[in-house]
């Protein structure tokens, strides 16, 4: 699978793309054969429509896909990428007046369009290609297609093989690939390193818990990625029922988003000092199993009190945010799938976002926009940090009675952010439930593409 343009040869045929209201006035520069082609087939230029243009011998002699009205594209995106699938497998080029921004997404919908997950099952289907614009940076959104690629594999490779060993050799292999540093803490040594809680999480599981500590870049500013590496989560002792299992693999969205987005900074070169932190452990049932009641000691020194073994991801999270937090660089990014109170709040596409800095969110959104990479901000609500506190701890990690549920969280994260001002989380799903443009149903990045193009301005807030 290459999610790549192609060089522009004879045999490449025009794709004009054209919205709506444009379709008159691109008819009457058009021959009269190809006018009553065009009516004649119906083609209005409705959101992802397609139609092949006939040559005078028959052949292929280009195509038109159609953007539909303004209130179409407010509902869904990646219009070129609908039609990706119907067109024939020949190569295009490009006809549109977009203006940039919106150029740059609908080519990278095409590419994404040709994502397939064939680990486990070929695929062979030949799909059309592409020339990408002279007025666009090819290689830039070939980076960024190549990021999302890595994000949806690791989220839809099964937790059979997507465990703390091979989350570990993805990020060994994204490291080696860009020339990064990277080290592991595996297992007891967690204990001697001081990470308690992400070992108290991973115990039970056969495949031992670990930290996954990759930096790469001597200049620029310092950012922190942080990712949920849950592999699998059972629940624990406090058992999901079957119904709620079934998406588990899931759980390391987290981890697989701030992988794909340390790809895309690296491809770019960008100017910054990254490091990535990933705590990834399995959330399993044996013997050994931390319990309701437990009090878990942690990193930062916060004791907490243990209400339900299945909010365990905010657990691993907190220590690797107080690591983070030491070195107190210019801005922390968590990403997690971490609460299904998210899901509830905004529903399956929006990444909801929490930071305290104004201009940060600024940056987030406005560029969100401009990418066509949806978030919302939620806040870090003070008066409910009464909730995160229980009697006989410093925090408890599943405040009963169901309110607020990814407010309290992340109130419950950024109690290990102490000494970096700009913290930024990520409450995101990382599912696609049903197939979209470009979004094939299963394993998706949320808010890497904003934050790509986010990050110089967030970096100086």
């Amino acid at each position: 699978m290459s999610l790549t343009f192609v060089a522009r040869d004879d045999a490449s045929l025009p794709l004009s793309l054209l919205d709506a209201s444009g379709l008159s006035d691109w008819l009457e520069s058009q021959p009269v054969r190809v006018q009553k082609w065009v009516k004649t087939s119906g083609f209005t230029a409705g959101f992802g429509a397609c139609l092949v243009l006939p040559s005078e011998d028959g052949d292929a002699a280009g195509a038109l896909v159609g953007l539909g009205s303004t209130q179409a594209r407010t509902r869904t995106r990646f219009a070129l990428a609908a039609a990706r699938a119907v067109l024939p497998a020949r190569t295009f080029y490009l006809v549109s007046d977009l203006d940039d921004n919106a150029l740059k997404a609908e080519l990278l919908g095409w590419l994404l369009a040709g994502y397939q997950f064939d680990r486990y099952k070929t695929n062979s289907r030949a799909l059309a290609q592409l020339v990408c614009s002279d007025t666009v940076d090819a290689a830039q959104i070939e980076a960024i297609a190549k990021g999302e690629r890595l994000t949806r594999d690791l989220i839809n490779t099964p937790a059979s093989d997507m465990g703390p060993p091979d989350l570990e050799n993805a990020a060994r292999d994204l490291a080696s690939a860009h020339s990064a540093n990277i080290s592991v803490i595996e297992g007891d040594d967690l204990l001697t390193h001081n990470f308690p809680m992400i070992h108290a999480v991973g115990r039970a599981a056969l495949r031992a818990p670990r930290l996954i500590d990759m930096r790469w870049g001597e200049v620029g500013p310092k950012l922190t990625l942080v990712g949920k590496g849950v592999c699998f989560d059972t629940g624990g002792l406090n058992l999901k029922p079957g119904a709620s299992m079934g998406l588990m693999k899931k759980d390391m969205g987290g981890a697989a988003a701030v992988l794909g987005l340390a790809g895309m900074i690296m491809s770019l070169g960008l100017s910054v000092q990254l490091r990535v932190l990933i705590p990834a452990v399995e959330n399993s049932v044996s013997a050994d199993a931390f319990r309701p009641g437990d009090i878990l000691n942690s990193r930062k020194g916060l004791t907490v009190e243990i209400n339900n073994t299945d909010a365990e991801g905010r657990l691993v999270l907190a220590d690797a945010l107080a690591l983070a937090d030491e070195e107190n660089p210019d801005a922390i990014i968590s990403m997690a799938t971490l609460t299904g109170a998210a899901r509830i709040a905004v529903g399956p596409d929006l990444a909801p976002f929490y930071t305290q800095s104004d201009s940060s969110a600024r940056a987030l959104e406005t560029a969100a926009a401009t990418v066509q990479d949806p978030v919302w901000r939620l806040p870090f609500w003070d008066p409910y940090e009464a909730m995160i506190e229980p009697g006989i701890a410093d925090l408890d990690n599943a405040p009963k009675g169901g309110f607020a549920g990814s407010i309290t969280a992340a109130l419950f994260l950024r109690r290990f952010v102490t000494e970096t001002s700009n913290y930024m989380h990520f409450d995101i799903y990382g599912w696609q439930p049903s197939a979209a443009p470009a979004r094939p149903q299963g394993g998706v990045g949320q808010a890497t593409r904003a934050l790509l193009a986010a990050l110089p301005d967030i970096l100086k807030s």
